[in-house]
Formats: structure tokens, sequence, C-alpha cells
């Protein structure tokens, strides 16, 4: 790899989420070390913070359908608030609980709505009804191409100025019907909508 072929750091993202089911049985939780030492091998590797920072943008998509509730689109994206999130198999707290989402800023899909309860889905499909009390309108993004290259502008031929991991939680900034501009430990640039889960193909943020 020569200098001129990446400027900048190597974003190394620690951040990965873990969806646990009610029995107990949990996907892969990622450290992204490698080391277990939480110190990257690699000099010129750091990890990025997992707290994303509430600075919603405005979104313009022109999705028919609306929630019967709240009348925003469906469906949507929104993020989890808190570190924990309870997904159960129906809308009230009598359901009992499928998946616990164990990740602050986890990128999530509204689907469906039902007084204060969203039906949700993670990049999985996996998911199921969540209170809206633990929901956020920040736009996270979780990417989803191994080293998925962030270039300083929205197009293949521009410099690249960090790379990504795969499951790298980041923060969603402005998207064009093909790129997005993301962000995370203090690294940002563009990449292709096909990189990350969290934006609808042809979306445009501002």
């Amino acid at each position: 790899m020569t200098k001129s072929a990446v400027i900048g750091n190597i974003i190394a993202v620690a951040a990965a989420m873990a969806v646990w089911s009610a029995h107990g049985m949990a996907l892969a939780e990622i450290s992204g070390t490698g080391s277990g030492s939480g110190q990257s091998p690699d000099p010129h590797v750091i990890l990025a913070q997992s707290e994303l920072p509430a600075n919603a943008k405005i979104d313009r998509n022109a999705g028919e359908e609306r929630g019967s509730v709240t009348n925003l689109p469906l469906p949507r994206y929104v993020s989890l608030k808190g570190s924990e999130g309870n997904a159960r198999r129906g809308p009230s707290l009598s359901h009992r609980i499928d998946w616990v989402f164990r990740h602050a800023g986890m990128p999530l899909r509204v689907v469906a709505e039902f007084g204060h309860w969203r039906r949700v889905e993670d990049k999985d499909g996996a998911g199921g009804w969540i209170h809206y009390a633990l929901l956020s309108g920040v736009r996270t993004a979780v990417v989803v191409q191994d080293m998925a290259e962030l270039r300083a502008r929205p197009n293949p031929d521009s410099d690249v100025v960090a790379r990504a991991e795969s499951g790298a939680i980041v923060k969603l900034g402005e998207c064009n019907p093909d790129w997005c501009s993301i962000s995370g430990g203090g690294e940002r640039g563009w990449v292709p909508k096909t990189d990350i889960w969290g934006a609808d193909p042809g979306e445009i943020r501002e």
C-alpha cells in the first residue's frame, strides 16, 4: 500500500453489535482488537468510540406508507437510544421477549406501529416490538463491507481517507442516491450505500 493510496488513518472500529435471544443464545460480539488487550497491534489502527452524538439531519424519503400513530414514513430507520432494548413478540409488556439489542446506536428499521410500540428489525431481519422510548431519531448505519473505503468525495476516483471494518456502527451524515457520508473514531468520509446498512437506495439526506 502506497502513501497515495490511503490518506489518513485506518479505522479499526471495535463497535460491534450483539443480538441475544430470550433463550440466551447469542450472536458473536466482536471486540475488533484480536489481542484481548484493548490495544490494537497496528499503530495505524484506532478504535472508534461507540457513543454517538444526537445530531439528526433532515431526511427526504418519498415513501408513501405512513405510520398510523406518528404519521411518519414506513418503513424508516431509527437507532437504539441506550445500551439495551427488549424486542417482544407483541406490542405490550405481557408479551415474551424474543430479542435483546445490546449496543447503543445500533441502526434499526421501523416497519409497524401500535400505540407506544414500534416493530423494528435489524440488518438480518431479527427483531420485534420495542417501546418507542428506547428508540432515537438519530440516524446511524452499520458497515457491511469489510475494510470499506471512506473517500474524500462521493466518487470512486476520490482519495481514500480512512477505512472501516465490517460490523462498525457509524454516524450517518449526508446521502445522495448512491453514496452516504459516515463518521466514526474521529474520521469521516463517503462510502457507497452498498457498503452500509441503514439508508435506502435513492434516499437523500442533507
